[in-house]
């Protein structure tokens, strides 16, 4: 059986000008970045949105694997089978999980976004221009302190770390500013993954350069001695920081093992951060396509709430249809069975982590959003397993279910999905958002905690009580909220699969993001810089003399 990286290797790429054309896009609308990949100008992502959008999410993750992106780009390619034209609007790879263990974001199998070496491994660069615009604000900060501290600035209440696109558990907490009077400030300082910036969330929620920099000039560094606001209007280097990311800005294209055409911008994590691409990219593929389809980071619970309750707002366009990503394996785990019983029948562990899936359902259409359940073969999933969850979903929530085949055979094994998708986004429906901006910053979490994770409540820290009441002070309550919490359980506590009742979220902290426009409530122990796992995938690459690349994924 082929790896991924082989099927990639052998397959056959049109040039990127080509696949431009399919959505009508002139040679004055890209910049290629060599033959097979390119930048396209802004212009596109401004005019008013056309197409159907797809929104593609799934079940919580386990060890068993869901393929969410493998889904979506079997989706995309199947769409284009019926001869609609589509667009994939994607996020782009954080070398974090790359070299650590969850993986690139290509896709899998027969449905991948390609060249995937290139996308997974620095792609156009968006992430280092991300990298060093944040990192030169840092130093910006600290040289200001150095050489006299005109605004009055609290060493010790800096709330803007530095970044790197990398898992690194030795940086998440450092000295910094050691060496005497020449090296500056002593502080302590650390490091969060480059995709929980507040520049990445920006560069995601931006709709121009104007509105780059404008977001860019509210971010909140920290505050005086006498607790005031400092932002980096006060430091005035919007303009510096900008300029760091006018390419970065513009979402990159390139194609599918199937020729479909693909936008792919903008990476934030959905645990730590909103979990979508750039609203940039996904307009531009509504104004050049009859449909495009977009995914969310992990969980229903996590990017799919924020997709609808931080981007849609943004964006200016609801999904048409949610389609949910299962898998028989992952709901077994769910259930109870042991990782390595996955490939044994079990339908009373299926019948009881089906409820896992039912709480994903029922979490989207509370948006009141068409739902269609997605079911992503394997080889080990029997045909009564099959149908227990069909019917599980056809006698709980009178929905279409279909399996799909998409990693073995490309978008011929979606389209049944397709078809689902188009008749389903063609179903008259109403948008109810899950909260008012104006409800407390409370009330929003419970919001959240009742209708999306199914918990019946919130617990505050001492610390997240006090920084409530400086965002209240502030007049930052009116913000919407984005939950940083485990993406393996709808609880924050990683171990609890499932479709657990009776439990309350706890919030031990709040970080202010007025630049990305939401107020980010960390929950149990999550982390904004990850560790490497014992067995890196790092340890399984390597490049051969000619350059060809090996052991990825």
């Amino acid at each position: 059986m082929k790896t991924d990286i082989e099927i990639s290797q052998n397959s056959e790429l049109l040039p990127i000008g080509k696949i431009a054309s399919q959505l009508s896009l002139g040679e004055q609308q890209i910049e290629p970045y060599g033959h097979y990949k390119a930048k396209v100008t802004l212009p596109v992502a401004n005019q008013d949105t056309k197409g159907k959008l797809v929104l593609v999410t799934s079940i919580n993750p386990t060890a068993a694997g869901e393929g969410k992106t493998t889904m979506a780009v079997g989706l995309g390619d199947a769409l284009s089978e019926l001869k609609y034209k589509t667009a994939l609007a994607l996020r782009e790879p954080s070398l974090g999980p790359v070299m650590g263990m969850k993986g690139g974001a290509t896709g899998g199998g027969y449905s991948q976004v390609i060249p995937m070496e290139d996308i997974n491994l620095h792609f156009t660069g968006d992430f280092h221009a991300l990298t060093e615009a944040h990192d030169t604000l840092s130093a910006l900060i600290d040289n200001h302190i150095h050489h006299g501290n005109q605004l009055n600035i609290d060493p010790r209440q800096i709330t803007w770390k530095r970044v790197l696109d990398i898992n690194d558990r030795e940086l998440r907490h450092t000295v910094i500013g050691l060496g005497g009077r020449t090296s500056g400030v002593p502080r302590e300082d650390g490091f969060d993954i480059t995709v929980a910036s507040e520049l990445m969330a920006i560069l995601c929620l931006s709709r121009d350069i104007k509105d780059l920099k404008e977001r860019i000039s509210q971010i909140l560094i920290g505050y005086t001695y006498d607790r005031k606001p400092v932002y980096v209007k006060d430091l005035g280097v919007q303009g510096a920081l900008t300029l760091l990311l006018k390419d970065a800005i513009k979402p990159n294209l390139v194609q599918t093992i199937e020729h479909t055409p693909a936008y792919i911008h903008g990476g934030p994590f959905a645990n730590i951060a909103h979990g979508c691409n750039s609203i940039i990219a996904t307009r531009a593929g509504l104004n050049t396509a009859d449909y495009t389809v977009t995914e969310s980071g992990f969980g229903s619970d996590l990017g799919g709430e924020k997709f609808m309750d931080i981007v849609a707002p943004r964006l200016g366009k609801t999904p048409d249809v949610v389609v949910i990503v299962a898998t028989i394996r992952a709901l077994k785990l769910n259930g109870g069975a042991a990782k390595d019983e996955l490939a044994t029948e079990d339908l009373a562990a299926l019948k009881k982590g089906a409820a896992n899936l039912g709480r994903h359902i029922q979490a989207m259409q509370r948006y009141g959003k068409p739902v269609v359940v997605a079911i992503n073969d394997f080889t080990s999933d029997t045909e009564a397993e099959i149908n227990q969850l069909k019917q599980y979903v056809t006698d709980n929530f009178h929905i279409p279910s279909v399996t799909c085949y998409e990693w073995a055979q490309g978008g011929k094994g979606a389209i049944d999905l397709a078809k689902e998708v188009v008749k389903a986004a063609d179903t008259p429906h109403e948008f109810k958002p899950l909260y008012s901006n104006h409800d407390s910053i409370e009330a929003k979490i419970n919001q959240i905690v009742t209708n999306i994770y199914g918990g019946d409540g919130i617990e505050l820290t001492s610390k997240a009580k006090k920084q409530l009441k400086q965002i209240v002070q502030n007049d930052w309550d009116q913000l919407p909220v984005c939950m940083a919490k485990t993406q393996y359980s709808l609880t924050d506590d990683a171990s609890v699969h499932g479709a657990p009742t009776d439990f309350k979220i706890h919030i031990r902290e709040f970080q202010v993001k007025l630049g990305a426009g939401f107020i980010v409530a960390l929950t149990g122990n999550v982390l904004t810089m990850p560790g490497l796992p014992s067995h890196p995938a790092a340890l399984n690459m390597d490049i051969k003399d000619n350059g060809e690349i090996t052991g990825l994924f």
